[in-house]
């Protein structure tokens, strides 16, 4: 199976049809497509939805709104080094918590344990390969009894559920990104989402500088209208793109691989990723080779980070790949 975008060659038309508006409009930006975006976004998960030129500066308004300057924040180390980054570049300090293996997320009494050595302000949740982190509700109420904010990575999560739950309903903020790569892309974009209006409000100015008073230091962040459309297309196909690797992964390679991730009842995977715990011939890799805190150097233990560093692969699972 060879790598695809999942985009529709059908939608081709339409998409065409939304740029050469844009181009008649002469509003490249700040227009139309983007407030479109945000809004079936916002349907979509339920959530206010503010969009962005990426997953890192959406990230940053987050943090820069809840002010986590010189306070700690805990987040997994089996994730991309763009989650300890955004809370680095935001001012913070960074200290890992270990994963489980059976999800490949945070894992609950290591977060019990480093919130009390650490005491954190903020504690980022990243839902690997598409699912949703399985201690998710207790790691949500953990949070809540400990008067800490939660945020939510959710750069895999496109499209993932659980008992109809949608990603970012469980912490202040969920962050999305639409790279290249991801369920549904953009090419490069990130969506800011939550129930909180002042965060959304917030978002709004700090994408564009702050203007026109300039009271919130943020700067051009904003997604281009040309981005934006392709964003509205994508999000309408969505059900679709993750229905289908539903039904691909149940027909042709559950039966495969017994020694696979296994969801808990009533949870869809958007699966960016299919991860098993067997080496396969025609692996696509693995979701991370490093964990963050050895790239970083901490000089301290995650036995179940390391052990998945070693004993996880991803078989290919690409929308209508050939």
């Amino acid at each position: 199976m060879k790598f695809t975008i999942g985009f529709e060659k059908s939608d081709v038309k339409r998409l065409y049809e939304h740029w050469d508006e844009i181009i008649s409009a002469h509003k490249w930006t700040e227009g139309k497509f983007t407030n479109l975006f945000e809004e079936k976004w916002s349907v979509y998960n339920k959530l206010y939805a503010v969009a962005f030129s990426s997953w890192s500066t959406a990230a940053l308004a987050a943090l820069e709104f809840f002010n986590i300057k010189n306070k700690v924040v805990l987040c997994p180390s089996n994730t991309f080094m763009a989650t300890p980054l955004s809370v680095m570049k935001a001012g913070g300090n960074v200290e890992f918590v270990d994963c489980n293996k059976f999800d490949l997320s945070m894992n609950l009494d290591d977060l019990k344990e480093k919130i009390m050595i650490y005491k954190p302000a903020a504690v980022w949740v990243v839902h690997i390969g598409g699912h949703i982190a399985f201690q998710i509700e207790e790691i949500s109420r953990l949070c809540r009894e400990n008067n800490i904010i939660l945020l939510e990575d959710c750069a895999h999560a496109h499209g993932a559920s659980w008992n109809s739950k949608k990603t970012g309903s469980w912490s202040e903020v969920g962050v999305y990104s639409f790279y290249a790569t991801k369920t549904i892309s953009t090419g490069e974009g990130g969506m800011l989402a939550t129930k909180n209006r002042d965060l959304a409000e917030y978002a709004k100015q700090y994408r564009n500088y702050g203007k026109f008073d300039y009271k919130i230091q943020g700067l051009n962040f904003r997604m281009s209208e040309f981005t934006a459309a392709l964003g509205c297309v994508q999000v309408d196909r969505l059900d679709d793109i993750v229905a289908w690797k539903n039904e691909y992964a149940r027909k042709h390679l559950d039966n495969k691989f017994s020694n696979r991730i296994k969801f808990p009842e009533g949870m869809v995977s958007g699966y960016y990723k299919y991860i098993v715990f067997d080496p396969i011939e025609n692996s696509t890799g693995k979701v991370y080779d490093i964990p963050c805190h050895k790239i970083m150097e901490k000089d301290y233990r995650l036995p179940n980070t390391d052990w998945i560093t070693k004993n996880h692969w991803c078989a290919p699972l690409y929308y209508k790949g050939e």
